[in-house]
């Protein structure tokens, strides 16, 4: 898949970061844009640059200021949106991973919440939590949490209006139409549906957690009688 570059935008962010938004009509396309556009950040090399984080549909390029330039470096990116416009280049294939969560209870203090907003029983919430597998959009905070598209509910889930001073590592969340896992306990805004006995963060590892954007979760709902039984196992490829 090829790139647009005509359907970008490059703004300054501070005097050491350039935030290139891809701006098409197709979201797909976006997102595709800016993590090939990363990845071809990451590995050239290019003196000064170190570092390209991508989101949804943009790229934060770091620089540094003391050997190059903001104008040095908008040149390197629209040589970058050149080459990659002209590449026919195969993507990564993507990875499965297979999340078990108790839902409910103590594991997920906010299910019943989030059924009551959308309308909908506790049970039809996990069942469409499970529904689908999500595509992993981008690593976010804290500790590389996996930040995906949510569940087909039928209306965005709001945030918690008292945000909690600490969430577990292994919670699984929703909010607005996204959903996330959080590997490493951290304060916590999202409503919390479920926990995984699975150990995301490796601090052994490198990287840190094992997944990457693009790579592919699906939950599967266990029985809290079973959470114990993971104790000490990694979240890992299922295939």
């Amino acid at each position: 898949m090829s790139v647009n570059a005509a359907a970008i935008e490059v703004h300054e962010s501070g005097d050491s970061a350039l935030r290139v938004v891809a701006v098409d009509a197709d979201r797909e396309a976006n997102w595709t844009t800016v993590h090939r556009l990363a990845e071809w950040l990451e590995s050239s090399g290019a003196d000064g640059v170190y570092g390209a984080v991508p989101t949804y549909d943009s790229v934060l390029v770091e620089f540094d200021a003391r050997s190059t330039s903001a104008r040095q470096v908008r040149a390197f990116v629209q040589l970058g949106l050149r080459q990659l416009g002209h590449a026919d280049t195969q993507v990564r294939a993507p990875r499965e991973f297979d999340v078990p969560v108790v839902y409910g209870s103590e594991y997920g203090p906010d299910l019943e919440r989030v059924a009551s907003q959308q309308g909908l029983s506790t049970e039809e919430v996990v069942r469409l939590h499970c529904a689908d597998s999500y595509v992993i959009r981008c690593l976010g905070a804290p500790a590389g949490s996996p930040m995906m598209d949510g569940p087909d509910f039928p209306l965005p889930v709001p945030r918690l209006k008292d945000p909690r001073l600490s969430v577990p590592a292994g919670a699984v969340a929703v909010a607005g139409r996204q959903a996330v896992i959080a590997p490493a306990t951290a304060p916590g805004g999202w409503c919390v549906i479920g926990q995984t006995p699975l150990t995301l963060l490796n601090l052994a590892n490198e990287p840190l957690v094992p997944y990457m954007p693009g790579d592919r979760l699906s939950f599967i709902p266990i029985p809290a009688a079973d959470f114990g039984g993971y104790a000490g196992r990694y979240l890992e490829p299922a295939r």
